[in-house]
């Protein structure tokens, strides 16, 4: 058993000498192989000193290459984009209160006044965010103008991840392949919709929309699920008390 020895102490006997010369000796190899350690890492440095400069150098010339990139290109580039784009948004906030809308709809989507439209921006500003919005306008104007394809392709482009724009976009992408009288794929993105964010609006709205959809599809289990959805966690929405007496229809089909 080892026992604690107290500094300048000296070794008296035979047995307490030959102990202090193997601790000293231990401690000695410790030393030696560290030592060891120490000069091959001093060695790989020296002989890989030229890659490793190159390496640093590297990864500090992209740090800085990024940073510029995005105070003097991407930064600029996004306000002018979003300037860009203000008349093709006057056009589209128009559209949504006006009677005749499909011109205003074809201005915002193609420009006028000398002004880019949504899909300049798109062609123009590739990688903005403001060109990911343009996405998104441009896919509701098509859908209001009838032309789904179109609508679906860019709404499809759109990414977004908030609790409203983004359940938005998805449940436009259903009710788009709603109209192409492609019930299931539909079914899918009002699915998706009602499930992206949990919220007291787009939720309900599309869980509504699917519950509907499944049952023309015939799909009584899964409308009942998304009706009972609504009337279990959403019962003060608007579409509670559709869901309700959905729910009825379904349970009669059954």
């Amino acid at each position: 058993m080892a026992t604690y020895k107290k500094r300048g102490y000296k070794p008296k006997t035979q047995a307490e000498k030959q102990d202090h010369i193997e601790e000293e000796s231990t401690t000695a190899e410790v030393f030696s192989t560290l030592d060891e350690g120490a000069s091959r890492t001093e060695a790989w440095v020296e002989k890989n000193q030229k890659p490793i400069l190159i390496f640093v150098v590297a990864v500090a010339l992209s740090v800085l290459g990024y940073l510029g990139f995005q105070q003097f290109i991407q930064e600029p580039k996004e306000t002018e984009a979003m300037n860009e784009m203000f008349q093709a948004q006057s056009y589209y906030e128009q559209a949504l209160s006006a009677t005749s809308k499909d011109s205003l709809f074809t201005l915002a989507l193609d420009g006028g006044e000398g002004k880019f439209g949504f899909l300049d921006v798109i062609d123009n500003y590739g990688g903005t965010n403001a060109a990911n919005l343009a996405n998104y306008y441009a896919g509701i104007a098509y859908l209001n103008t009838g032309n789904y394809q179109e609508a679906i392709a860019h709404l499809d482009d759109f990414k977004a991840d908030d609790e409203s724009v983004g359940p938005l976009a998805k449940g436009a992408i259903g009710d788009a392949f709603a109209q192409l009288n492609q019930q299931e794929d539909a079914l899918k993105y009002y699915e998706k919709a009602a499930s992206m964010k949990s919220n007291d609006v787009t939720t309900p709205r599309f869980l509504l929309k699917a519950g509907i959809t499944a049952l023309d599809l015939g799909k009584t289990d899964v409308a009942l699920k998304h009706f009972k959805a609504i009337a279990e966690n959403y019962p003060k929405s608007t579409e509670a008390a559709k869901a309700t007496i959905y729910e009825g229809k379904a349970e009669a089909m059954q």
